[in-house]
């Protein structure tokens, strides 16, 4: 169908043609974006992520040891998961895994206080992660790492070899069994693990910010928890549902949706974010811009923090 007919004056024609083009532009900027780390295989980690209690696996028969507590957190919207160590013998470390899309490789990066450094890749073979690099021992000398994670009922197993001659022959480094943690068990009471919790808790908030700009409904269905909550100064309540379908519908065009004076309160597996919250866009086509002071409440689940409960106040 053309809305132009062929007595019409150059004038009119380049109008209807640039118009054209800008609600092309304008319908594209507001479509969703789909977060590029969403598909099967970057989440084939996620098994992972949780707040654990390891524990060095004994001979049959003999209990297991406990070695270190860890949390493994899934961070930059999907696209890496970051491990903290804090180990019974005083090593404490961080490692950083994430797929590399361009070569379907994973990577991960290793480094401690001891100052080691590790970088290892692989692939999944089966439901079993491996990943090998080059290891330097204390002494200077290097062999090969080899470690294998597995997810087993309950708990993840993260087996290590190690190898002198290049891959021919293996010996036995460390056999490890991440069990969900449980109080009291191993602590874990860092200043640097709670500030590690403030900074990804933060960053998965402005994340989901930046979801609702964008209506990016994938984003927010990744962040938010299953039972969510929103209470607004009004009273209304809404669920993940509500929250979703808002966005699918497109109805709420964003012009800005940030926040400032952002506060992170950590308290063990729940966070709790203070901030000013800026809105201005459109609604249904009319106009809307505001402030308002809200709380959102995180907690730390099986597959990292998750969004559960939100309240605002009234408008300013």
């Amino acid at each position: 169908m053309t809305l132009v007919s062929r007595s019409s004056s150059p004038r009119v024609v380049w109008l209807a043609v640039a118009m054209g083009a800008l609600f092309t532009a304008m319908a594209l900027a507001q479509a969703p974006s789909p977060s590029p780390c969403a598909d099967a295989e970057h989440r084939r980690l996620d098994f992972w992520a949780g707040d654990w209690d390891a524990y060095d696996v004994g001979a049959p028969g003999t209990p297991d040891t406990p070695a270190a507590r860890t949390r493994v957190d899934v961070i930059l919207g999907g696209c890496a998961l970051r491990e903290i160590y804090e180990g019974t013998n005083g090593t404490v470390g961080e490692s950083y895994t994430s797929y590399d899309a361009t070569r379907k490789l994973w990577h991960q990066t290793w480094v401690t206080n001891r100052g080691m450094l590790l970088t290892v890749e692989g692939k999944f073979q089966g439901p079993s992660l491996t990943l090998e690099g080059p290891y330097r021992f204390p002494d200077g000398h290097e062999e090969r790492l080899r470690g294998v994670w597995t997810p087993e009922t309950g708990a993840v197993r993260e087996i290590a070899h190690t190898s002198a001659d290049g891959g021919r022959t293996w010996k036995p480094l460390f056999d490890v069994r991440f069990r969900s943690h449980k109080k009291g068990a191993v602590p874990m009471a860092s200043s640097a693990t709670h500030s590690a919790d403030e900074e990804t808790v933060a960053a998965l908030d402005a994340q989901y910010q930046a979801a609702v700009a964008k209506n990016d409904a994938a984003t927010m269905d990744r962040i938010l928890a299953d039972g969510f909550v929103l209470v607004t100064g009004k009273g209304k309540v809404y669920t993940k549902a509500d929250l979703l379908a808002e966005a699918r519908g497109g109805k709420t065009v964003y012009e800005r949706q940030d926040d400032s004076q952002q506060k992170v309160r950590v308290f063990g597996d729940t966070a709790v974010i203070t901030a000013l919250l800026h809105a201005k866009g459109t609604e249904d086509g009319k106009p809307f811009e505001y402030q308002v002071w809200f709380s959102d409440t995180y907690v730390r689940m099986a597959g990292g923090w998750r969004y559960v409960f939100g309240q605002s106040a009234a408008r300013l």
